[in-house]
C-alpha cells in the first residue's frame, strides 16, 4: 500500500494510541460544579484507578489518598484544583506548581501523588492562546498560590509540554521581559510578562527539548508545498519502504538518508521562519492581507506523539546519553552509568491530515511557539542534537534553562525519546545547584512502558519511583 492508501489506517491508530504519546490526562473542561467534564490519563501501577492499580484511565478521576483533599480553584484565566493534606505536615508549606503549556493537567499524576507525600500542590488548566498568554496564566497561578495559607515555597512542576511553559515562565521570572526580547530570540515577548513572582525550585520530569524543538523535529521534509500534506516528494518520505521504512518493526535507515532527510528538515524551518518573517514585514508595512497577522497551514509540522518523527522509527538514533548518570532502578537502587533508552519504535503517517498532521496558526503564533533557529549542520545521531539554536526563542526549554538560577531538577524516562532532552537541559542549565536522574522503563506518562518488557513487571512501580525520588530530592538538607 502507498502512503496515502493507509491513511484512514493511521488515522485509527492514531486515535487509539493518544492514551500512550499524548502528553495529556484531563483534557475535558470544567463543569458547572467546578469538576472537571472528563478525562485523565494513565496512572502508574499502584496509582489510583484502572485495572489492577494500572493507574487513571481516560475519563475517570483521581483517587485521592484518604489523608489528602482537594478543592478547585480559579486564578486570573486559569482553573483547576488545589490538592493538599488534610491535617497540614512537615512538607506541606511546600507549594507545587503543575500547568500543561497546551492540555488540562488538573488531574495530573503528580497532583495526587506529590499531595499524598505531604505537599500542597497547584494543577491548574491554562485558558489558551500562545506562549505569551499561557505564561500568563501561570503568573496568576503562581500568585495565587504564593499567598495561599502556609506556602513559603514555590516549586514549578513541567512536564513534556509543561516543561517548555515552566522554563518560560521562571527565565523571565527571574531575568525580566530582558530575556526574552533580546536580538537573538525570533519573536521578543510583550512588556505584559514584567513582574511576574519567581519560583524557588523547579523540577522537570520527562520534559521534551521544548515545543519549538518538538515542531521541528516533526517537521516533515518530503512536503512538496506549505499548505499540501497530500503530494510528497517521495525520495525523502520517512515512511517510504524504498527509503528504509519497516511497519512491521524497526527502521534502519541509512547515513546517507539520515543527513538527506535531517537536512531538508534544516532547510524547511529556515525557510518557514523567513517567510514568517516576511509576512509581519508586509503587514507592518500595510501590505498584508491583514492588519495584525495572518494564518498559516503548515503541513507535515504537528508534533502529537511520534508524528513524523525520524528518531521514533528507528531506535538507534537519541539511544543513550553521552555522559554516565543516575539511573534509578524498579528496587529503586541507582546506578551510574551510561543510560540506554528501552523504547521501541512507533510512528504513523500522519501529514495528509490536517487536524493532526498540520500546524494550523498564525504567523506570529508561529514564531513564538513553533519556530527555532538552526544551522546547516542541524542533525541528530545516536546520543545528540546538533545545530540548534537553543536560545533563539522561548519556546526553548535548553535555551530558557540558561536563564534559570533556582535549584533544578532534571529527569528523564527511558521508555521514551523524549527522556534524552534531559541530559540537554541539565547542560545548559547555569543553576548551581542541579541533579540529573533517569527513571529505568518509565513511559512518558511515568508508568512502565510495557511494551519495553523483556520479562512481565520488569521495571517496576515507575511511578511511585519517580515520586519518590522527587520527594528525597525535595527534602535534602539546606535545598528548599
Amino acid at each position: 500500500m502507498n502512503r496515502n492508501h493507509t491513511y484512514q489506517f493511521f488515522a485509527l491508530i492514531a486515535i487509539l494510541s493518544v492514551v500512550c504519546v499524548l502528553p495529556v490526562t484531563a483534557q475535558q473542561p470544567m463543569g458547572p460544579s467546578g469538576q472537571p467534564n472528563g478525562q485523565a490519563g494513565p496512572g502508574g501501577p499502584g496509582g489510583p484507578g484502572g485495572p489492577a492499580g494500572g493507574g487513571m484511565g481516560m475519563g475517570q478521576q483521581p483517587k485521592l489518598d484518604p489523608s489528602t483533599k482537594r478543592t478547585p480553584v480559579t486564578a486570573g484565566r486559569a482553573t483547576g484544583y488545589i490538592y493538599e493534606p488534610i491535617t497540614p505536615g512537615a512538607k506541606s508549606h511546600i507549594g507545587i506548581f503543575v500547568m500543561h503549556s497546551g492540555v488540562d493537567y488538573t488531574n495530573f499524576s503528580a497532583c495526587y501523588e506529590m499531595s499524598k507525600r505531604g505537599y500542597t500542590v497547584l494543577c491548574m488548566k491554562n485558558a489558551g492562546g500562545n506562549l505569551n498568554s499561557i505564561v500568563l496564566d501561570a503568573k496568576s497561578s503562581v500568585a495565587y498560590l504564593r499567598k495561599y495559607p502556609g506556602i513559603d515555597k514555590v516549586i514549578l512542576w513541567g512536564h513534556s509540554g509543561g516543561a517548555t511553559l515552566m522554563s518560560a515562565y521562571e527565565m523571565i521570572a527571574e531575568g525580566g521581559v530582558a530575556s526574552c526580547q533580546g536580538p537573538e530570540k525570533l519573536s521578543k515577548c510583550p512588556n505584559t510578562l514584567a513582574g511576574m513572582p519567581a519560583a524557588d525550585g523547579v523540577i522537570l520530569a520527562d520534559s521534551n527539548w521544548g515545543n519549538a524543538e518538538m515542531a521541528l523535529f516533526s517537521l516533515d521534509p518530503a512536503v512538496i508545498h506549505e499548505d499540501d500534506g497530500v503530494n510528497l516528494n517521495p525520495a525523502l518520505d520517512l515512511f517510504n519502504p524504498a527509503n528504509g521504512y519497516n511497519a512491521k518493526g524497526n527502521s534502519d535507515y541509512s547515513a546517507e538518508f539520515i543527513r538527506k532527510f535531517q537536512t531538508a528538515v534544516g532547510k524547511r524551518e529556515m525557510g518557514l521562519i523567513k517567510l514568517a518573517q516576511e509576512r509581519i514585514a508586509a503587514i507592518e508595512a500595510g501590505k498584508g492581507r491583514f492588519t495584525d497577522d495572518e494564518p498559516i497551514v503548515i503541513a507535515g509540522a504537528g508534533s502529537l506523539g511520534p508524528n513524523n518523527k525520524l528518531f521514533s522509527e528507528d531506535v538507534k538514533l537519541l539511544s543513550h546519553t553521552v555522559k554516565a548518570w543516575p539511573l534509578i532502578h524498579a528496587d529503586g537502587s541507582v546506578t551510574t552509568e551510561i543510560v540506554n533508552s528501552v523504547r521501541t519504535p512507533e510512528g504513523r503517517p500522519m501529514t495528509s491530515n490536517l487536524s493532526v498532521g498540520a500546524i494550523n496558526t498564525t504567523v506570529r503564533s508561529f514564531l513564538v511557539d513553533n519556530a527555532i533557529r538552526v544551522s546547516d549542520d542541524f542533525s541528530y545521531d545516536d546520543s545528540s542534537v546538533h545545530g540548534v539554536d537553543w536560545t533563539s526563542t522561548y519556546s526553548s526549554t535548553p535555551g530558557n534553562v540558561t536563564g534559570i538560577h533556582v535549584p533544578s531538577l532534571f529527569m528523564g524516562m527511558t521508555g521514551h525519546y523524549e527522556y534524552l532532552a534531559a541530559e540537554t537541559i541539565y547542560n545548559n542549565s547555569t543553576a548551581k545547584d542541579k541533579s540529573l536522574a533517569f527513571v529505568e522503563g518509565a513511559s512518558h506518562m511515568y508508568t512502565p512502558c510495557k511494551q519495553c518488557e523483556k520479562t512481565p513487571g520488569e521495571f517496576g512501580d515507575t511511578v511511585k519511583t519517580l515520586y519518590d525520588y522527587a520527594d528525597k530530592w525535595i527534602g535534602e538538607k539546606g535545598r528548599f
